[in-house]
C-alpha cells in the first residue's frame, strides 16, 4: 500500500533553535517513517514580513544541514527549496483568482497584523496572500497530510476551502489535505520571552558546549530566590520549564529541591546543561560529517528538486489542461 503524501515547510529566516527542534523537526523525523514526505525550505514565505535576508544562500544551506544532522534522511524524504519550484508560484497565481478577499482578511495571522491603521499600512500583499501560497505549496504535490499544531488549524481549513472551490470548477484534481496534529511544547527564550533571533534569547542547534553553558547560566529563575537557602517556586522558573521537556525523569526531584532549597539555581542549571549538551552532541558530530563533504548539500537539493519538479509538473499539466490553457 502506497504511503500517504505529507508536505511541510520551514521559513528561511535564520538559524534554527530548540523551538524548531521540539516544535517541528523531531516530528518530521518520526513522520518520514510513516509518510511520503516532501520537506521544503520556504524561501518565498520568509519575505512576507521582511524586505531582505542577509546572505540567503548560506542561511538556506545551514538550515538544510541542520535538518540532516537531526535525522531528516534524503533517502526517505524529498528535500528542496520552494524558490526552485516555479510551479508553486504558477498555482498560487491561479488560486489567488479563486480566493475571496474576505477569506484572507479573516485569517488569524493577518487579523493580528492589522489591528490598527498604522499596522495595516505596513503589511505586505505577500502577508495577505500567505495562505494562498501555502495552499499552493501543499496542493501542487497533492499533499494529503500536513503536520500542524491546533493553533494552525484555521489556516489549513482555509487551504481546504480554496482547494474545494478550485475542484468544484475544474474537477477533482487537487486533494484536500488533512491535519496531522502535533503537540508543540511551549519553549520560551532564556529571558522568558518568545524565543526570537531579534531578542538574542534563543538556544540554537549550533551552540558549542561553552556557549550553551553561558546561555543556561543566564536563564531567568524565580526572582524570589535571592539567596541560596531561599525556597523557590519552580512553576515561575524558565529553567524548570526546560526541565519539563529535557529532564522528565528527574522532574519531581528538581521541583522538590527548588521548593525546599536543597538544590540551588546553579546546580539546577548545571543539570539542564548536561542534559541538553548530551542531546546536541550527536547533532554536532553529524553536522561536522556533512559539512566535510564538499558539494553534498547541493547534491541533496539537486536530487530533491528533480523529484519535486516531476511531481509538481505533473499536477500543473493536469491543471493547465483542465483550465483550457493547453491546445
Amino acid at each position: 500500500m502506497a504511503k500517504k503524501r505529507l508536505v511541510s515547510g520551514m521559513r528561511t529566516t535564520g538559524s534554527l533553535h530548540l523551538g524548531h527542534l521540539e516544535g517541528t523537526l523531531k516530528n518530521w523525523v518520526a513522520l518520514q517513517e510513516e509518510y511520503d514526505c516532501f520537506f521544503f525550505a520556504a524561501v518565498w514565505h520568509a519575505f512576507t514580513d521582511r524586505l531582505k535576508i542577509d546572505d540567503l544562500p548560506s542561511v538556506i544551506k545551514e538550515i538544510i544541514v541542520d535538518w540532516l544532522s537531526v535525522g531528516i534522511d534524503p533517502e526517505k524524504s524529498v528535500i528542496f527549496r520552494q524558490s526552485a519550484m516555479y510551479q508553486h508560484a504558477e498555482l498560487c497565481t491561479i488560486l489567488s483568482n479563486m480566493t475571496p478577499l474576505g477569506w484572507l482578511e479573516r485569517c488569524p495571522t493577518f487579523k493580528d497584523q492589522v489591528r490598527d491603521d498604522d499596522n495595516r499600512s505596513s503589511v505586505s500583499l505577500g502577508k495577505l496572500m500567505y495562505p494562498v501560497l501555502m495552499t499552493s505549496d501543499i496542493a501542487v504535490y497533492k499533499g494529503e497530510m500536513v503536520p500542524v499544531g491546533r493553533d494552525q488549524l484555521p489556516h489549513l481549513e482555509l487551504s481546504r476551502e480554496i482547494i474545494r472551490r478550485f475542484n468544484s470548477q475544474f474537477g477533482e484534481i487537487l486533494k484536500e489535505p488533512e491535519a496531522k496534529l502535533s503537540s508543540v511544547p511551549l519553549l520560551l527564550g532564556i529571558d522568558n520571552r518568545k524565543m526570537s533571533k531579534s531578542y538574542d534569547n534563543g538556544i540554537y542547534l549550533r551552540e558549542t558546549p561553552e556557549t550553551l553553558k553561558k546561555k543556561i547560566q543566564m536563564m531567568v529563575t524565580d526572582p524570589q530566590r535571592v539567596r541560596r537557602n531561599d525556597p523557590g517556586d519552580p512553576e515561575v522558573c524558565t529553567v524548570y520549564a526546560y526541565h519539563k521537556i529535557y529532564t522528565p525523569d528527574r522532574l519531581d526531584e528538581i521541583a522538590q529541591g527548588c521548593r525546599t532549597a536543597s538544590i540551588g539555581c546553579r546546580d539546577c542549571k548545571m543539570i539542564l546543561f548536561e542534559r541538553i549538551n548530551a542531546m546536541l552532541e550527536p547533532f554536532r558530530e553529524k553536522r561536522a560529517q556533512i559539512e566535510s563533504k564538499s558539494g553534498y548539500i547541493e547534491d541533496v537539493l539537486h536530487a530533491g528538486e528533480k523529484r519535486a519538479h516531476e511531481v509538481a509538473e505533473k499536477t500543473m499539466h493536469e491543471i493547465r489542461k483542465a483550465m483550457g490553457f493547453l491546445f
